[in-house]
């Protein structure tokens, strides 16, 4: 950043501090002062070459972290360095590894990379270092990418001549370690192991990894070989345990930063109340871009970041809309384009030849964008450690910059406003994983068995002999292995790896195709079970800030067809989920209240969509679908309400979860509503059509005193079922039970430290899980469960603590977003009964 910019950033800075229309929503801000950092000269003893060309990239001297690393790793230490975003910690592992591959030429390396983005990134600045005079020559390293976009005439020479080899972990799980043999000079020579950004594999992800690297030293060790481990990772509470549980082996943390940087400006911004009584806040799209536009007019580039894939389209449809300009100068950045597209934006926004980008956490990886001045969060990433991650990719080097995290009207996001302390003071999440995981390790000692036998007394990672023969053993009765002069060989006609994904239950990728100039195009990808909301037939699906409509989805051919159109709408799927309980495998007694931790059943079915207006976010109707369900066996935490609670809330007149009794003559008062608005729709205008159409109460029958009051003919209107749910909607009296439902499905990840979308959430007033009592059920979105559901179990009482305090302290009325949630238009909120419930479940 030069001076100027310097000046303009500063400018923006203090018209926010100074401004009224800025100022009271800050609801906190810190300044991290410069610093110059920590130097050392180049070790003497590396290669004359690679000195020689690191002074030519203008590197004199090392980071105080960047020798550390070197020299930890000369010793032969496995080391995990910690240090901040753009601390070059790149230069920590090529700078040994690349010297030891110049002086050993038959040593070979790998590095492992969670995206290809971020592969294609690094390869650029490894052969900056390897490449002299002309491209081809680079002393005798072949530095190559082994991924899906590589070219198969390609893949046998790379198999032959790779010494550097990047890839990611997917590639090494189904298209290395199945054919070690053909790869055998390669694993002969391993001398290291690079894992970038292990703060990625968490999780089911990061368990399942865990059992590559597994497998991964097994082959190692059958060609002779025990690498040595470099990982490195973001800030996270537990470096050294996580790079243990990845890769089985101790490791020294390097984590103080000797890096230079300069002025650092951490804005949390709540965005105001736009209406005191429901309590709603304006949205934080809608500031991020307002914010956005500030610092454009200043020429200060920006990256800003949304949570989901739509949410980025949207952000980029606003800010083009917003700054009226060159859209080209505006992009955004998420999966599902395609690589040379990211590539392509990647550039642009390193050269500056891009104003800004929406991104999603895809760029909060270590891929090299240059110097960003400022970056914008739309809503809090989901933990603390994305949180630190994606602001640090505001400043490089020394220059100024700024962080700013909007927050939604979210319970979460509120109480992180109100608790700045829990961002500043607390340390960064734990990562944790299972690679135990009785599902996940199933799959890879099938794996493992296909790529070289198990012999009897063999461990595999933590998993000890005795227990490894118990699942050899099963193996052998499904008839996959079998035993034969003390080892268990391969028998099964499956290729394994191909039927087991790292990342999600369904391996299968969607292609996206529309036709350009009379061609069919391909412009994009989504996976298979994101393909069931984003791009089922009739959604409208955005890609580099344009609408298509999805004129077919077929899951045989694994392909979409879209067509692009210019719609002043958008859509949104309809979930139906349906819960059965398969067992109760523990239980607490509680003030009015039971806890139970078991397995369930899951079956989640889009069942329809719908279409809302852009501007006004009115959802203009609700249309049926038809897609295969998908069914999952997982874990589950749930409340049940006791008799006597419900008793005596509904003593005190606030229990609002029963079903509705609409009176001993409503049958004659519908039929003649029906015959009153002649048989139709009275919004959309459509006739009954072998089915009769609903009666719905436009002022909710809970408001009424007596049924006859509800009841009267002005009162009531003839709807079809579609336009009947979009009504509810909007006179929907939530209950203190959904409001509970609510507010722990959104405190639970906090304490957590996952994501939002790791857990699902759902309120039953009469619950089949629960013995037809009203319950709150909390369930792992992973297949069989990875422990977050039993931890819920486990912090029942801190969970429902603090949803008190978030809720009593709330300023609205009667429930809000950032509490219990929205009431309808002409409902009530279920504040007071969810606070009735939570005050009896504390002991209050």
């Amino acid at each position: 950043m030069n001076s100027e910019s310097i000046s303009n950033l500063d400018s923006v800075l203090k018209s926010w501090f100074s401004t009224k229309e800025y100022a009271e929503n800050i609801q906190y801000y810190s300044q991290s002062l410069s610093s110059y950092g920590e130097f050392f000269p180049l070790p003497e003893e590396i290669s004359l070459e690679l000195s020689s060309q690191l002074r030519k990239q203008g590197i004199e001297q090392l980071y105080s972290h960047q020798l550390a690393s070197y020299q930890a790793i000369k010793q032969g230490k496995n080391v995990v360095i910690t240090t901040g975003t753009a601390s070059g910690k790149t230069l920590c592992y090529n700078l040994p590894i690349l010297d030891h591959l110049i002086k050993s030429p038959s040593s070979r390396a790998l590095y492992l990379f969670p995206t290809k983005a971020l592969t294609h990134d690094q390869q650029e600045k490894i052969m900056e270092l390897v490449t002299f005079n002309q491209p081809s020559e680079s002393v005798g390293i072949q530095v190559c990418v082994y991924d899906g976009d590589t070219p198969t005439q390609k893949r046998q020479f790379i198999r032959q001549s790779a010494r550097c080899l990047l890839t990611n972990p997917d590639m090494l799980h189904t298209a290395i370690l199945p054919h070690h043999t053909l790869w055998e000079s390669f694993f002969r020579g391993l001398d290291y192991v690079v894992i970038d950004e292990i703060h990625a594999y968490r999780g089911v992800f990061g368990s399942h990894v865990a059992n590559v690297i597994r497998r991964l030293k097994r082959i190692a060790a059958f060609y002779g070989n025990n690498p040595r481990f470099i990982l490195t990772s973001a800030t996270i509470a537990n470096p050294a345990e996580h790079g243990k549980a990845m890769t089985g082996e101790d490791l020294v943390v390097i984590d103080r930063d000797g890096a230079p940087h300069g002025k650092k400006t951490i804005i949390l911004y709540n965005p105001p109340v736009v209406h005191a009584e429901t309590g709603i806040r304006k949205s934080a799209t809608s500031e991020v871009i307002h914010l956005a536009g500030n610092l454009l007019d200043k020429r200060i580039q920006v990256l800003i970041f949304g949570r989901s894939r739509r949410g980025v389209e949207m952000l980029l449809r606003q800010l083009r809309e917003q700054q009226n300009d060159d859209p080209a100068k505006y992009h955004a950045y998420r999966s599902g384009y395609l690589a040379q597209d990211r590539r392509r934006i990647e550039s642009d926004l390193r050269t500056g030849k891009l104003r800004a980008v929406a991104a999603t956490n895809a760029l909060e990886l270590g891929i090299d964008i240059g110097g960003v001045d400022a970056v914008l969060m739309t809503g809090y990433p989901g933990s603390v450690s994305g949180l630190r991650q994606q602001a640090g990719r505001a400043g490089r080097k020394m220059a100024d910059s700024v962080a700013v995290l909007v927050a939604s009207g979210s319970p979460i996001d509120q109480y992180l406003m109100n608790h700045p302390e829990y961002l500043t003071d607390r340390s960064p999440e734990s990562a944790l994983i299972d690679p135990d995981h009785p599902v996940i390790l199933l799959g890879h000692l099938e794996c493992a068995a296909f790529e070289l036998p198990f012999k009897e007394n063999e461990s595999f990672g933590t998993v000890n002999t005795e227990l490894l023969q118990e699942y050899l053993q099963f193996m052998a009765q499904s008839g996959k292995v079998n035993l034969a002069s003390g080892r268990y060989f391969w028998t099964d006609s499956a290729y394994p790896a191909s039927s087991l994904s790292l990342r999600s239950s369904d391996s299968r990728s969607i292609a996206l195709i529309t036709n350009v100039n009379g061609n069919n195009q391909t412009i994009g990808e989504v996976d298979y079970l994101s393909s069931l909301w984003m791009v089922h037939p009739n959604a409208i699906y955005f890609h580099e800030g344009n609408s298509y409509f999805v004129q077919s989805l077929d899951l045989e051919k694994s392909e979409a067809i879209l067509r692009a159109v210019d719609e002043d709408y958008y859509t949104e799927p309809v979930k139906k989920v349906t819960l059965v309980k398969i067992n109760e495998q523990e239980a607490e007694y509680y003030p009015g209240s039971k806890t139970t931790f078991g397995e369930i059943q899951v079956t989640t079915e889009i069942v329809g969509y719908k279409k809302i207006l852009w501007n006004s976010r009115e959802i203009i109707s609700i249309e049926p679908l038809a897609l295969p369900p998908s069914t999952i066996r997982t874990t589950a935490y749930w409340i049940s309400l006791s008799d006597e609670m419900v008793n005596v809330l509904r003593d005190q007149l606030i229990w609002k979860s029963d079903p509705n009794d609409y009176g001993p003559h409503w049958e004659q008062i519908r039929n003649a509503v029906r015959q009153r608005d002649q048989f139709r729709c009275q919004v959309c205008g459509s006739p009954e059509s072998g089915k009769a159409h609903h009666v719905h109460h436009k002022n909710p029958l809970r408001n009424f005193q007596s049924k006859d009051e509800a009841n009267r003919m002005e009162n009531l209107i003839t709807l079809c079922p579609n336009c009947h749910k979009m009504a509810e909607s909007n006179v929907k009296i939530r209950s203190g039970l959904a409001g509970l439902g609510y507010t722990m499905g959104q405190l639970a990840p906090l304490f957590l430290m996952c994501d939002t979308s790791d857990l699902g959430t759902i309120t039953d007033s009469a619950s089949n899980i629960a013995d037809g009592r009203p319950a709150v059920i909390i369930y792992d979105q992973i297949n069989a469960g990875i422990g977050l559901s039993r931890k819920c179990f486990d912090m029942h009482e801190q969970i429902i603590t603090s949803a008190y305090e978030l809720v009593t302290k709330c300023a609205c009325q009667d429930g809000c977003p950032s509490c219990v949630g929205p009431g309808g238009v002409n409902g009530t909120g279920g504040k007071k009964e969810t606070i009735a419930i939570l005050e009896k479940m504390c002991g209050k």
